[in-house]
């Protein structure tokens, strides 16, 4: 018998000639360690056959002492008895052999103990002290359930032997027996401490294993990269009514997107975040099991710190004013369109201007005009064009042509949608002006959003004319309304166009709804765009009220000298002769001055 410090301390080649002796096959392909496991399973498997070995050996090497014949054939004759005697006589003598081969095999046990910890103490020191006791106790009972059921059997075995054998050769092997005995109980021990290391050591691989396994949310990528915080997005925060949000994306016109970032509602407490919120965060990738992108970090709101976003004042108690600081529209390019604006509509920071238009006279043209010439000549706006129920092309001809943020919904999509991108928008540019900064929106049109509004409303019972619900103008008039310039803050400007004389009674009912909300109107009329005269601008019918807060007094005086030349025209004379005279000159200022007076 070979215990497993023996075997560590041999070659491979002897432990590969020990393991074909005890029957392993294919020893060539097993690795050291391999060997001496295999080897000492096949002993622990084949005790008979080492006790036997161990019994010839201990034979030859006690003197041989055959019995006289005569106590042979007394034997014999001793065999003739009845067989209940014989039983007896076995008993007794079975019960005296193994009261006599405890008392050796006590002593034995108690020195192999002390063996075998002198052994584990300067072997598996380390391994003892990381091993459970729990399980190391548990199948210590198990091991010595099986080795006393095993000694169980040896010792039946050994009385039907003794009962064959004559006694004075079992009194001479009684104490051979003990010896062996001890010997394999030291073994049978030492195989069972082997066995017991190596299953702690797979129960402690299993463990870990399961550990490694079952937590698999909370562990990095499968490669081992760590990408936590290394990407960087930007949305705007959508809170929903469970309570958590999300970040939409610009790209996909603030729709649900493969780009969505999921705010947890402790991290909306966290940081103060509202719906509309612009936030540039830090992102990690979704792990199994998730579906977003979760948020980790926010390093900035609506452009300023987290800090100081919490204590910002809400929208709605922010002090409105009139219009003060005037939006410059005319540009180096001398767009007719723009300078006639400055003109006679000009255009402040916080205002509430409608572009009222029939079909077919330009608006979108001239929106755009309006849009290049902001973004051009005041970076410092943030601009957001709003095009609600307009046709595709016009929405990608925008997208090219403005520098400037094109939000839109066609006309083939469903109302709901138009709906929830103009909230959206509305709640983006609150946010901003809430910290401070000058936002412009400019809309085409409010009479489709009010449409949009209208299909979305629920039945109340009470329908005005032209199929309009009572409640139905309650909110597109609350965006409009939201246009304001605020006392030590930002500013919001909202330019609508609204439609008028397309056939459609609830349009008319719509422009009357808005008709006396707006301070700043621009009309247009189709007499002059049919004469393709552009822009189709009704100078007399367009104006800014209190004007005199956006332009000198000097050039003031001068306009309104203009206005009272221009009262006896109609609107296509009017457009003519003023279209004349503004080509002539370099800007405003020298056509100002080339007027007598």
């Amino acid at each position: 018998m070979f215990d497993i410090i023996e075997l560590n301390g041999k070659k491979v080649a002897e432990l590969r000639e020990i393991a074909s002796k005890l029957g392993i096959t294919r020893v060539d392909k097993l690795k050291k360690q391999d060997l001496v496991y295999s080897i000492l399973d096949e002993q622990a498997a084949q005790p008979s056959a080492n006790k036997s070995k161990a019994k010839g050996d201990a034979k030859e090497s006690s003197p041989k002492k055959r019995a006289p014949r005569a106590k042979k054939s007394t034997d014999d004759q001793g065999q003739d008895k009845p067989k209940s005697d014989n039983r007896r006589r076995g008993k007794d003598d079975g019960q005296d052999d193994k009261s006599k081969s405890d008392a050796p095999s006590a002593e034995g046990g108690s020195d192999s103990n002390k063996e075998g910890q002198d052994q584990g103490r300067r072997s598996g020191e380390s391994m003892r002290e990381r091993r459970d006791r729990r399980r190391r106790e548990g199948q210590g009972d198990e091991a010595r359930g099986k080795d006393e059921n095993a000694k169980g059997g040896q010792d039946q075995g050994g009385k039907n032997d003794r009962n064959d054998r004559n006694d004075r050769n079992d009194r001479n092997n009684r104490g051979e027996r003990g010896d062996r005995n001890n010997r394999n109980d030291r073994n049978d021990r030492n195989n069972r401490n082997d066995r017991n290391n190596r299953n702690d050591r797979n129960d402690r691989n299993n463990r870990n294993n399961r550990n490694r396994r079952d937590p698999f949310l909370s562990e990095p990528e499968e490669h081992g990269f760590d990408f936590d915080g290394l990407v960087q997005t930007e949305g705007v925060v959508e809170v929903q009514q469970e309570g958590h949000a999300f970040l939409r994306s610009a790209d996909y016109n603030y729709l649900n997107s493969p780009d969505d970032v999921y705010i947890s509602a402790k991290q909306l407490k966290q940081f103060g975040l509202q719906t509309g919120d612009t936030v540039v965060a830090g992102i990690r990738p979704p792990r199994i099991g998730e579906k977003y992108y979760p948020l980790l970090d926010v390093k900035s709101v609506n452009g300023r710190s987290p800090e100081w976003i919490k204590n910002r004042v809400p929208f709605k108690f922010l002090t409105p004013l009139f219009p003060q600081e005037r939006f410059k529209l005319s540009t180096a390019r001398g767009t007719v369109s723009t300078r006639l604006m400055d003109l006679f509509a000009p255009i402040g920071k916080g205002q509430r201007g409608m572009i009222v238009s029939q079909p077919k006279t330009g608006k979108t043209t001239l929106l755009k005009d309006v849009a290049n010439a902001i973004s051009l000549n005041h970076p410092e706006v943030y601009l957001i064009i709003l095009l609600i129920d307009e046709r595709p092309e016009e929405v990608t001809d925008m997208k090219r042509s403005v520098n400037a943020e094109v939000v839109a919904s066609t006309f083939d999509e469903p109302a709901d949608r138009h709906v929830r991108i103009a909230n959206l928008v509305l709640e983006k540019a609150k946010r901003m002006v809430e910290c401070g900064h000058d936002v412009c929106i400019l809309l085409d049109s409010i009479t489709r959003l009010a449409r949009a509004y209208n299909t979305v409303s629920p039945s109340s019972g009470k329908i005005l004319s032209g199929g309009v619900e009572a409640n139905a103008l309650q909110k597109p008039k609350r965006f409009f309304g939201a246009a304001r310039n605020i006392e030590n803050g930002g500013s919001l400007s909202i330019i609508a166009t609204a439609l008028t004389e397309t056939g459609s009674k609830m349009d008319e009912v719509i422009f009357e709804e808005f008709k006396g909300t707006g301070n700043m109107e621009l009309q247009l009329d189709r007499r002059i765009s049919n004469r393709r005269i552009y822009p189709a601008i009704d100078i007399l019918a367009s104006g800014t009220r209190r004007e005199d807060l956006l332009m000198d007094k000097a050039d003031l005086q001068r306009i309104w000298i203009l206005r009272k030349h221009l009262a006896d025209m109609n609107s296509v004379e009017a457009m003519e002769f003023v279209k004349d005279r503004v080509e002539g000159s370099r800007n405003n200022e020298e056509f100002l001055a080339s007027m007598n007076g």
